[in-house]
């Protein structure tokens, strides 16, 4: 099977956007702040046009290390259509969102931790460095964000 051609940076920027905007599931990595072994979850995540926004509960390896450290590396998509996003991280309460935040990601991954008797802490990721590729021949040129500002024009 051959894969398709390389997209241009522009194509995979509009191809990563529709997969912030339309998926709903990432693979998110810590590590710990003494420099523990990483620890990788999947969450369901709310894109906001500029942060994602996630929930684990305050107690697990994923929320103490997202708390401890600030920075995370997530994952999006296929092996074969990825978007990675190293991002730092702000931990907020449910009280801290803004007023219909909380709603927006219960509907948005069908998930409310709100309710449960587990305390769980949101955690809004903004991105700093992003990167798509499909194949090997889209590895060059991968990098679409760089500190936390586009290097592709809209």
């Amino acid at each position: 099977m051959t894969p398709p051609p390389a997209r241009s940076a522009e194509q995979r920027k509009r191809d990563t956007l529709h997969r912030l905007e339309h998926d709903v599931d990432a693979w998110v990595a810590t590590a710990g702040a003494d420099g523990g072994a990483p620890y990788l979850v999947p969450l369901s995540f709310l894109w906001d046009g500029a942060a994602l926004l996630v929930a684990t509960p305050a107690a697990s390896p994923t929320g103490r290390n997202l708390a401890a450290t600030g920075t995370t590396r997530v994952g999006i998509g296929p092996t074969r259509d990825v978007v990675m996003i190293e991002g730092t991280v702000e931990t907020l309460e449910s009280a801290e969102l803004a007023e219909g935040e909380a709603e927006l990601f219960a509907g948005r991954t069908g998930f409310d931790p709100r309710g449960l008797k587990t305390r769980y802490l949101y955690f809004r990721i903004r991105p700093q460095r992003v990167q798509a590729w499909r194949e090997a021949d889209e590895l060059d040129g991968r990098d679409l964000m760089r500190d936390g500002k586009w290097l592709v024009a809209d």
